[in-house]
């Protein structure tokens, strides 16, 4: 009985040799295809501006060091301070601009009055909001003590206004795409069906009903609180849970053939403090990272989508978890069109949703 044993698992071996090698041809095809595209678009023109701005960080590394790298190219003198010492910076540099990111979480308790005294020495402040609606309870105080508000999310314009808010302007975030870009990477990253991001409810209700059908596919679900899931054991062997940093990120996106977009609910609930449900109309900047991957997306929708992305050619939508499963099916038996909307997704995102690209349309706004 033993030559027989040996003969299967020598079989088996081949056979893994051949799969194996089939999904580095398909990988290393799709990795040159989006090299290809990030080669037929130009880079983003730079102006320079003779400016002296003073930026402080909210802690978001995917999007502070987009903006940073961003600012660095584009005004003249770049400071990068922190929460607790921008009255310090910026007294010490006195510059033409402070820009905030967020004002939250990581923000002391002193905060708004060392903007109002910054403010008093003549200098101009802004703040971009990257956490709208969730935290609009908050925010809303905060805001009015700036001179110009952005923010992100466009139910949030009006709502600003009405508080006290005089120069309000919509600004979508960004992806940096010199991180979320495609790559080259190990078979622990590769996956049929990749979601990185928190459990919050509304999260929890699509995966608990959508388990069992992603439990048969080889999948990466990465984020804290997914223990809150009915159907947990289900997807517990595809569950990293905890924090994923950036690049790891960047990494599990590059390595997905679909990434699903889930964003998250408006509603009031623990995880939120949104008394007034001011509704969720603009996408997430996990939209721009994931395309900025080359990976095909799965998304969600928002009002703002389609004037970012076109549906059906660089992102593809569901609106029930029933559909989002028949998505899934559909695109990962149909390998050309699943990667005809990477390549698509990838182009725009080049082409008009890189940080250097949002920060000149940042300063155009403040008049710079």
């Amino acid at each position: 009985m033993r030559p027989v044993k040996n003969r299967g698992a020598a079989t088996g071996r081949a056979a893994g040799l051949i799969d194996g090698r089939s999904q580095g041809l398909e990988h290393g095809y799709h990795l040159g295809r989006c090299e290809a595209v990030r080669a037929i678009v130009p880079p983003a023109p730079i102006t320079l501006r003779q400016l002296r701005v003073l930026y402080i960080p909210q802690g978001f590394p995917a999007i502070d060091q987009g903006v940073i790298k961003a600012l660095g190219s584009l005004v003249s003198e770049l400071v990068v301070g922190t929460p607790p010492e921008m009255l310090t910076a910026a007294a010490q540099m006195r510059p033409d601009l402070v820009l905030v990111l967020n004002g939250l979480h990581v923000f002391p308790e002193n905060h708004l009055q060392q903007i109002d005294t910054i403010r008093a020495m003549g200098i101009r402040t802004a703040i971009w909001f990257a956490d709208d609606p969730y935290f609009t309870d908050d925010t809303i105080r905060i805001a009015q003590h700036y001179d110009v508000v952005l923010t992100h999310e466009q139910s949030c314009v009006q709502l600003y206004k009405e508080n006290g808010c005089a120069n309000v302007a919509y600004l979508p975030l960004a992806a940096d795409t010199d991180v979320f870009r495609p790559q080259q990477v190990g078979l622990n990253y590769r996956s049929d069906v990749c979601f990185i991001g928190m459990a919050f409810w509304n999260r929890v209700a699509v995966f608990d009903r959508i388990a069992p059908y992603l439990s048969g596919k080889k999948v990466v679900i990465a984020g804290g609180l997914w223990n809150r899931m009915k159907n947990y054991k289900l997807l517990r062997h595809s569950i990293r849970e905890g924090w994923t940093p950036v690049e790891e990120t960047a990494k599990y996106y590059s390595g997905a053939k679909i990434v699903i977009n889930l964003h998250r609910g408006h509603v009031q609930e623990i995880d939120n403090r949104n008394s007034r449900s001011v509704p969720g109309q603009s996408i997430n900047p996990r939209t721009y990272e994931m395309a900025g991957c080359g990976s095909m997306q799965l998304t969600d929708i928002r009002d703002d989508l389609a004037r970012l992305y076109t549906p059906g050619r660089e992102i593809a939508v569901y609106r029930s978890p029933e559909e989002l499963m028949g998505q899934i099916e559909y695109y990962l038996s149909h390998d050309q069109e699943r990667r005809a909307i990477a390549y698509n997704g990838l182009k725009r995102t080049l082409q008009q949703h890189t940080y250097v690209r949002r920060v000149e349309h940042l300063l155009q706004l403040l008049g710079y």
